[in-house]
């Protein structure tokens, strides 16, 4: 059977079977998101079912634009042959317009969003049209975007053939908590792994879902991807079919908003690997890695123990998803602060993000001694540029107005000039540790 005998729009483009069209395909999609939906709040459900209703009327929108811009006498098909095809092509299912019918002429210009459905691409001027009916619907409801990646940021995984001799207690756990609906650990038979949750995320996503939109966005496969997503959001209340994976990506080894139905101006991204979003570093948080099981600190080369050999974890109340939870907020608040003399749709929220990190360290004088090479010019250097991003000045000289030496050794000039004038002399961690908190740390906890 060919495509175009497929296709459920071949012998229309009426908006009425466009629209039936899209209410089969979004009732699917909402059938088969989650076995658990039934137990969702009414109030979320309600929610979920304005937003697709919202969208539906903006795609009806479109139709009725198309609609009027065909000429008036349709029953004229021989003189209509002759004449330009006035279809703008919006999108596709299977190479097919989602309007017309029409074979895709593949030109590079459309995004392909298999996760919203298999076989789906959006032109760019449609994803640009519904990026600003999001953005309007988004400011209503006074949200954001976050985008969150999960490996080392919400999460840490290992194959059950890395579990060391000394996790092996972690499998009896896993195994004995199965049945706790409240439990971070889980023994995943099928995938022949083991997950453990950050500590903190179940709250950290309740309390952000009211300031954002959620994604999902990671370089894992796709199963690992709707698996790690069910374990996070088990009633489908925050991401629901918003799981962005490896196969979505339209650059290799690269993560990019492309694939977003939201505006750049309202995404923030929270994700442990700054490598990875080359184009959007502006709206990028990075977030310090969890390192959970012993085979993630091999990874990464750290000959340490892990925080499950030790049997510990991080802290619920001061971990990092608990800091960078009231950063959210207060970037939220800024954006959406009434006193603002400026249009909520001109509002960007890299510039939010700009200023609460210029805040961290705005009030110290850094001078560096020993950190890197003396021959380097020091301004082009990766913790020098931290430091000035946080909104601390920098300098390779003292004087009285140096706040901070920053050094690995107390022997340097420096440092015994930091000692003798009772100024703060921390190491290199200590800026660093700033950077991931998005606070200024305790000088005490990071002495040469």
């Amino acid at each position: 059977m060919s495509l175009a005998a497929e296709s459920p729009l071949q012998s229309s483009s009426s908006s009425d079977d466009f629209a039936a069209f899209l209410d089969a395909e979004l009732d699917a999609d909402s059938s088969n998101s989650s076995p658990n939906d039934e137990t969702n709040d009414d109030e979320e459900i309600d929610l979920k079912e304005e937003r697709i209703k919202r969208h539906k009327v903006e795609m009806s929108e479109t139709i009725e634009v198309i609609e009027s811009s065909k000429i008036a006498d349709v029953n004229k098909e021989k003189s209509e042959s002759t004449k330009p095809n006035l279809c703008p092509h919006p999108g596709f299912i299977k190479g097919l317009c989602l309007i017309c019918g029409q074979m895709e002429e593949d030109d590079g210009s459309g995004v392909a969003l298999s996760y919203i459905h298999k076989d789906l691409k959006l032109g760019s001027h449609e994803m640009n049209r519904l990026r600003g009916a999001d953005l309007r619907n988004l400011l209503r409801e006074k949200k954001l975007i976050l985008v969150l990646d999960l490996d080392h940021t919400l999460l840490n995984s290992t194959r059950l053939a890395d579990v060391t001799t000394d996790e092996d207690h972690l499998l009896k756990q896993a195994d004995l908590l199965q049945d706790d609906p409240n439990r971070s650990l889980f023994k995943l038979g099928s995938m022949h792994m083991l997950t453990k949750l950050r500590p903190f995320v179940r709250t950290f996503l309740k309390e952000a879902s009211p300031m954002f939109e959620m994604y999902v966005y990671t370089m894992a496969e796709r199963c690992y991807a709707l698996e790690m997503a069910r374990l996070l959001d088990p009633s489908n209340i925050y991401f629901n079919s918003k799981v962005i994976s490896q196969s979505d990506c339209t650059q290799r080894h690269q993560k990019g908003l492309d694939v977003v139905l939201g505006a750049e101006s309202v995404v923030v991204i929270l994700d442990d690997t700054e490598l990875v979003w080359q184009k959007h570093k502006d709206n990028l948080i990075v977030m310090e890695r969890y390192h959970y099981f012993a085979s993630s600190c091999h990874q990464f080369g750290f000959n340490v123990k892990s925080l499950s050999q030790c049997k510990k974890d991080e802290s619920d109340t001061e971990g990092a998803l608990a800091n960078v939870l009231n950063v959210l907020r207060r970037v939220h608040q800024m954006f959406f602060d009434p006193a603002l003399d400026t249009d909520l749709s001109s509002r960007d929220v890299r510039e939010m993000l700009k200023k609460v990190r210029q805040d961290v360290l705005h009030g110290c004088k850094i001078a560096f001694s020993r950190v890197f090479p003396s021959t380097v010019r020091a301004a082009d250097q990766h913790i020098w540029r931290i430091a000035e991003q946080l909104g601390a000045l920098c300098t390779t000289d003292v004087d009285s107005s140096v706040t901070h030496v920053v050094s690995t050794d107390t022997g340097t000039a420096k440092a015994r000039w930091a000692v003798q004038n009772e100024k703060f002399l921390v190491n290199p961690r200590w800026v660093e540790a700033a950077n991931y908190f998005w606070c200024r740390q305790k000088e005490d906890d990071y002495v040469v």
